[in-house]
């Protein structure tokens, strides 16, 4: 297995979004976080910004939809031209059927769950996922501590992926740094978003070869 880097642009220069862009080109995605005011208590950006993210082709797009309603509004990003479409568990009435419509658009998709979902009522259902996102903070802001306490939750379902001989990509996403990526790795996660650490670090290109190395490390030694 081989980490994957997806910096989040909540951090970001958002007046200079090229510029942001160009310096995380050596990223596996850009992670775009949707907000919407009512499922979490931040409202950040919606379509617009992905068109415009998948317009200048420097990375592909991994959306991160944490908003009501997904089955209505999720199928539109994998029709912008995200690459990954994540939607939360809580906010979902029908998360086989709109995982589906997504994959249909030709995006892979991912399931969302809080720092207080329980992974057991979707242990059965990881047929239907390409990737399983685990929080580790409260979702709504940037810059806030991660929370160790989703370790076991990220191993349950690597775990779970294993006996069942699934290809499932876990992704953290919360209080990223060098230090938590180990921590992260260790329990089982292969794709890591960063947000903070990479856009406040003094070169945001080096501190993503830095968060890649360091998983990969990670990985290796387990």
């Amino acid at each position: 297995m081989k980490p994957t880097i997806s910096p989040s642009i909540l951090n970001c220069d958002i007046a200079d979004l090229n510029g942001e862009l160009e310096k995380i080109r050596n990223a596996d995605f850009a992670h775009v976080d949707i907000m919407d005011n009512h499922f979490v208590p931040n409202l950040t950006w919606g379509l617009p910004v992905v068109e415009a993210v998948v317009r200048r082709n420097i990375l592909p797009v991994d959306c991160h939809l944490m908003i009501e309603d997904p089955d209505r509004w999720a199928p539109g990003y994998a029709e912008a031209g995200a690459a990954s479409v994540t939607f939360h568990a809580e906010a979902a009435k029908a998360p086989l059927r709109l995982a589906n419509e997504i994959r249909k658009q030709g995006a892979k998709v991912g399931l969302g769950l809080r720092p207080d979902t329980d992974i057991h009522n979707y242990v059965d259902l990881l047929e239907a996922f390409d990737m399983i996102l685990v929080m580790t903070v409260e979702p709504g802001f940037g810059g806030q501590p991660f929370l160790e306490s989703q370790m076991p939750k990220i191993r349950r379902v690597r775990e779970a992926a294993r006996s069942r001989d699934l290809d499932i990509a876990i992704q953290v996403d919360g209080g990223v740094n060098r230090e938590t990526i180990t921590i992260a790795a260790e329990a089982g996660a292969d794709v890591f978003v960063a947000g903070s650490a990479v856009f406040r670090a003094e070169d945001a290109y080096q501190e993503v070869e830095e968060l890649r190395r360091i998983a990969t490390e990670t990985m290796h030694a387990h």
